[in-house]
């Protein structure tokens, strides 16, 4: 069961969730959102969100240093950028935590929201020289903000990141095939731009054993800009080194949401990842798409969103879990006036759930709305490693 909260500190106009999970083996894990409720500068909407940060941290009991990601959900990064990277919060100043920046406004209009994850073990984390969080004979990494800026054209830039990240993978002894678990790509003009990024994308994969008679892996593919304007794809990732193909499971529900390599993309609905005591659900960019890959309900968010999110429901329970299980929601819409909208009926159907609203193009104009989410839920797997 995951412990779900809201918080509220009216002295930094600063509006919060958390979750926390509590497995057998005595690690917890917690997901934080964080957003201002007050209009002012990046500069004071950042410092209220760190001070209600390091205040909601002490509440329940962790400290900073617990922290393994964390993304800065920026309104204008190109002229943010400079301004954030005076606050530790945003720059990795005590551990190894990972940090990600990403251009996309996020609801209320606030100039920035924080996602942040934690893990909470009886001992101090450990990391490797590469930042990675060594668990037993496992290593998670949270590879962020990948650019290719030396090249000029979506399919380059594209070709390019992933050779470079192909090459980060390699240096550790891991690779595409075996050890990547979910991906976040972020796309600017994202309308005219995805058709390349997909066609470098499939052509990367296919080179790696990522096709259809194998498997791609979990991904969400939105609009979303970084701090240099000569960047057209940015890349997120996590991959996990020491994982057996045994521990993952890729989501599947054909009779209801087509295979994406239908319709010419690479990537899997959704991946489950065991553990002796907990299951890891990570359910990609989901939106309202039927059997056959169309859109359904154009031009209508209410229907698109409660579409989107049956189809969540219906990937969780191929994994045997509901939205109980989930821990933090990411909605991505399209048109800003949507908003409002997408957050009040989030919080109203998910209550505590933390959940971070965006405005972003998703990778179809009709598409008005994209929703990704991540759950956790206790298992017993006695033949796997502990998280």
């Amino acid at each position: 069961m995951i412990e779900k909260n809201s918080f509220h500190f009216a002295d930094l106009n600063v509006l919060g969730s958390f979750s926390v999970f509590s497995g057998s083996s005595g690690v917890n894990e917690y997901h934080f959102t964080l957003f201002p409720t007050r209009y002012g500068s990046f500069s004071q909407q950042i410092e209220c969100v760190e001070r209600a940060y390091n205040k909601i941290l002490k509440q329940v009991g962790i400290d900073e240093e617990t922290c393994v990601f964390r993304r800065f959900f920026c309104s204008d990064l190109v002229n943010q950028y400079e301004k954030i990277k005076d606050y530790p919060i945003a720059v990795n100043s005590k551990n190894n935590c990972s940090i990600s920046l990403i251009s996309q406004t996020p609801y209320p209009y606030a100039k920035v929201a924080l996602w942040a994850y934690h893990i909470s073990d009886s001992q101090q984390l450990r990391f490797s020289s590469d930042k990675g969080l060594i668990r037993g004979k496992l290593v998670h990494f949270w590879d962020t903000n990948i650019v290719c800026t030396e090249r000029e054209t979506v399919y380059q830039q594209t070709e390019c990141i992933l050779s470079k990240y192909k090459k980060i993978l390699e240096k550790r002894n891991m690779d595409f095939a075996n050890n990547l678990i979910r991906t976040w790509f972020f796309i600017r003009n994202i309308d005219t731009n995805y058709k390349e990024f997909v066609e470098a994308r499939k052509k990367i994969f296919k080179e790696n054993g990522l096709v259809p008679e194998t498997h791609f892996v979990a991904s969400t593919g939105v609009e979303g800009e970084f701090s240099d304007i000569r960047a057209k794809v940015l890349l997120d990732a996590y991959s996990i080194k020491g994982i057996e193909m045994g521990q993952l499971k890729y989501i599947k529900a054909p009779k209801y949401i087509c295979p994406t390599y239908t319709y010419g993309v690479t990537f899997e609905r959704g991946v489950v990842v065991n553990y002796r005591d907990r299951d890891h659900i990570f359910i990609s960019g989901t939106a309202s798409i039927n059997n056959k890959g169309e859109i359904v309900y154009y031009g209508e968010i209410e229907k698109q969103l409660e579409h989107t999110l049956k189809n969540i429901e219906i990937l969780l329970s191929q994994a045997g879990r509901t939205f109980d299980d989930i821990c933090i929601f990411i909605v991505y819409v399209r048109d800003n006036a949507d908003a409002g909208f997408a957050y009040e009926e989030m919080r109203k159907r998910f209550m505590d759930t933390p959940v971070v609203v965006v405005c972003a193009n998703v990778c179809r104009p009709g598409w008005l709305i994209e929703i990704e989410c991540q759950s956790v839920a206790k298992a017993s797997n006695d033949n796997l490693p502990f998280f």
